[in-house]
């Protein structure tokens, strides 16, 4: 018998909908060669006539795969990290190509939900694989075992469920079905590619209906559906409830349901009325009656123009959100739901308290409430009425799934938290709202307590989780009282070492922890990652540690974001203060840190994730290295707020500007210049680290984790990786800027646009302060000028621009509304 492959090189993806196309396009995000298959077409159109192309012509045959390649490119938010990336599929048929799955280490079937198509596809599959290639079914809900059924031992044991969620680039989980004769080689090398080189998070998941996410979150549906009607609330009251108050998406719940389709919800749901068979709440898998109208009318959501909202043009001819009135089927301006209870919740730190306050009262009544039964009584405030009633049923029908749906509870709460994007999944939600008194207000009102609640009481436990000293344990009656919770192999979370006792320093704004083995962490944790003095300070004070007491450092952290920038309030304040020395002094002091972390001694290697934006870019910028979460969103967006880059970020760009060009090729550093200009002074961010290394902000030699929660794992060895190797700082050396030249270009090009009205005549002015510095000031004609003359110039720039009225006001709107004013 052949040997399995111990690695993934090159994947064979079966249907190129929706799912199958998103799915190669994320291969083809890790850098895996794909083949993309679906039906030869039977048709020609007269453009491919036109063409001279005939029905025998691949492109004619391959358009099909094509198009799904194409809605994969123009899909919003993008489906690859660059429009290059597509360049890693080949498009091909059924009838011509199927004899490629040869070539594939991993099959992956995304056809239709269809039973029978999804085997008749692998019977012929069967004929062209190679014995010992992993096969698997991408589907939401079908049984995992009769889809196998029919093939040979060698298929049956390398053959498992992988559930994707839609977009695969954006939603981290993948469940994982594995069959009863799965080999567990098969279950691993799938766990480990899709963690490592997908960057998914990875739950195993039992051949059940809809799995985990889907069966949970299908229930938290009707169940809200089910108590949105008894309490006569309107959709977007439902969805101010179940939004991020609550540590759930701002999509909430029926703009979730828009985004997915109406219909691929009903598939779920009937899916599970008709297969659940011993579920005791399969009565609640029934679409109530206003969906089901939707669904007779062809309101499906956003595919279809509307769902429960829609746009359409008011009465002044301006597009206005229109929401669905359940109760007469009329859709109507949109009405923001206003509730003092969540307004005040809002003020409140933390997910787990703001539930606690919320439901507390519903709690907290005696009522004649029984079990699917009759209205509330006594309790005042909808929101605590509604939210109880949601999160009960969904924390019970949770617990009366285990050991049916997974093995694990951690299992079924990162499946919720990472496939839904909840904060807390259903036995989380169980501790913040205390397990005893939970159990106990459901009981009042007619609920039996599941067994797996039963046996964590009498064990003497009142919560499903545990932490301390940097370690989490779990409540698992299977084996024992408390299981260690696993960690992530070779995963570092900073939170946990804190608990542990690992920190170095801290402050307001930044601490620094020891990640062992010579290497420390400076971690930014003010609000926003914003970039302030104690940042600067802490940045300072790891520098000086790592000269004296480590081999490296990192810096990074775990928040959504690794940094949006400076502080603007207290920059505002400043400039309105006319303090115009205060503000050199604090951009030269960023300068500073900037210039030492770039010319450290010691390798010191910048770990962003999310938004690196402004003073968070420049960090970026100056680090030895970058080791970047795939998902970086990077960009110098100072010209948004009416300011240039000035904490060493122009300088950098410039520096790599010269690098792209050969010594004396003054008409290529023109047009590199240029680029580099066009990026900042239109404050591009890219929309993946990829892409930020096409704009520049990222060099070749630095590095992309596709997985998020092993980036600093991964900085670190590549840090550790640079000082073994014996790392030397680079040397400074000059800069060449090519003076009026490149003035004159960058004017000519600004009028155009001022002409065009592309831009104000404030972005106008802006645009010539950065042309002016990329220039390097007020040079007559090209030559070389040092690091420190353009950090003067930029300083220069930045200082004059916050005198001025309209910056001011640009970034007070920035702050009051959070999108940028074009004054």
């Amino acid at each position: 018998m052949q040997m399995m492959k111990a690695s993934i090189e090159k994947a064979v993806v079966l249907g190129a909908g929706t799912m199958g196309a998103r799915i190669a396009a994320h291969l083809a995000n890790a850098g895996v060669p794909t083949f993309l298959l679906d039906m030869a077409s039977s048709e020609i159109s007269q453009g491919e006539i036109k063409r001279g192309l005939t029905l025998e012509s691949p492109d004619v045959r391959n358009r099909i795969a094509r198009a799904g390649v194409d809605a994969a490119l123009a899909s919003r938010p993008p489906a690859f990290f660059t429009p290059e990336t597509a360049r890693r599929i080949t498009v091909g048929n059924f009838e011509d190509n199927l004899d490629w799955c040869a070539q594939a280490d991993w099959i992956i079937e995304a056809v239709a939900e269809n039973l029978e198509i999804k085997r008749q596809l692998l019977s012929r599959v069967e004929s062209h694989r190679r014995s010992g290639t992993i096969v698997s079914t991408n589907t939401s809900g079908l049984g995992i075992a009769h889809i196998a059924e029919g093939r040979s031992d060698d298929f049956r044991r390398r053959f498992a469920g992988t559930h994707f969620f839609n977009p695969p680039r954006y939603l981290k989980l993948v469940e994982l079905i594995p069959r009863g004769e799965t080999l567990p080689e098969v279950t691993a090398t799938l766990a480990d590619f899709c963690d490592r080189r997908l960057g998914k998070g990875v739950v195993v998941a039992k051949d059940t209906p809809n799995f985990i996410a889907n069966r949970i979150g299908t229930f938290s549906l009707m169940s809200a559906s089910r108590h949105m009607t008894a309490l006569e609330m309107s959709v977007e009251e439902v969805d101010a409830c179940t939004g991020p108050v609550i540590g759930r998406p701002k999509s909430a719940t029926f703009r979730t349901v828009d985004v997915v389709g109406l219909d691929v919800v009903a598939q779920v749901v009937r899916n599970l009325r008709e297969n659940a068979h011993e579920d005791e709440s399969r009565d609640i898998f029934e679409l109530p009656p206003f969906m089901e109208e939707m669904l007779r009318r062809g309101w499906l959501g956003e595919k279809t123009g509307g769902g429960f909202y829609r746009r359409e043009k008011s009465s002044s001819g301006e597009p206005e959100i229109f929401a669905l009135d359940v109760s007469t089927m009329e859709y109507r301006p949109r009405r923001k739901a206003r509730f003092q209870s969540l307004e005040m919740a809002a003020m409140i730190s933390g997910t787990r308290e703001r539930l606690r306050a919320i439901v507390a009262p519903a709690m907290a009544v005696g009522n004649r409430e029984i079990a699917g039964g009759s209205d509330r009584q006594g309790s005042s405030d909808k929101v605590a009425e509604f939210l109880w009633r949601v999160m009960r049923d969904t924390c019970l029908y949770a617990a009366r799934r285990m050991p049916e749906i997974a093995d694990s509870i951690v299992d079924v709460d990162c499946a919720m938290r990472w496939g839904y994007g909840w904060e807390l999944g259903p036995f989380e939600m169980w501790d913040a709202l205390e397990v005893d008194s939970l159990g106990h207000a459901a009981e009042r009102e007619g609920y039996v307590p599941p067994p797996l609640v039963t046996a964590l009481l009498k064990s003497g436990q009142d919560t499903f989780y545990n932490s301390a000293h940097g370690t989490t344990t779990y409540f698992d009656p299977a084996s024992a009282p408390r299981k260690a919770a696993v960690e992530q192999e070779g995963g570092i979370i900073l939170r946990t070492l804190h608990e542990r006792g690992c920190g170095v320093e801290t402050n307001a704004g930044a601490s620094l922890i020891d990640l062992g083995d010579g290497v420390v962490c400076c971690e930014f944790h003010s609000k926003m990652n914003a970039i302030g003095g104690d940042i600067v300070a802490m940045i300072h004070a790891g520098l000086r540690r790592l000269t004296a007491d480590f081999d490296a450092m990192v810096i990074a952290n775990q928040a959504e974001n690794f940094s949006v920038g400076a502080n603007l309030m207290l920059l505002l304040i400043s400039a309105q203060e006319q303090e115009w020395d205060e503000i050199d002094l604090a951009v030269r002091q960023f300068q500073n840190v900037n210039m030492a972390i770039k010319y450290s001694p010691k390798p010191v290697v910048v770990a962003p994730q999310g938004m690196a934006l402004g003073g968070g870019c420049e960090i970026v910028l100056h680090g030895a290295r970058v080791h970047a979460a795939a998902e970086a969103y990077i960009g110098q967006v100072e010209t948004g707020v009416g300011l240039i880059p000035a904490g060493g970020g122009t300088k950098e760009m410039l520096i790599r500007a010269n690098e792209r060009t050969s010594t004396g090729d003054e008409m290529g550093l023109l047009h590199a210049t240029r680029a580099i200009f066009e990026t900042l002074a239109t404050a591009k961010v890219s929309t993946s680290a990829e892409e930020a290394r096409g704009l520049g902000f990222l060099r070749p030699t630095d590095v992309i984790s596709m997985n998020r929660e092993r980036l600093i794992a991964d900085a670190k060895q590549r840090a550790l990786t640079m000082a073994r190797a014996g790392y030397f700082p680079p040397i400074s050396g000059p800069i060449r800027v090519l003076g009026e030249s490149f003035i004159a270009t960058a004017k000519l090009g600004i009028h155009q646009l001022l002409r065009g009205e592309y831009i104000s005549d404030y972005d106008a002015l802006v645009a010539r302060k950065l042309a002016g510095v990329m220039a390097g000031g007020p040079l007559s004609s090209p030559q070389d000028v040092s690091e420190q003359y353009i950090l003067d110039v930029e300083r220069e720039a930045f200082v004059s621009l916050c005198g001025e009225k309209q910056t001011q006001e640009r970034i007070a709107h920035t702050l009051k509304t959070g999108k940028p004013l074009r004054n």
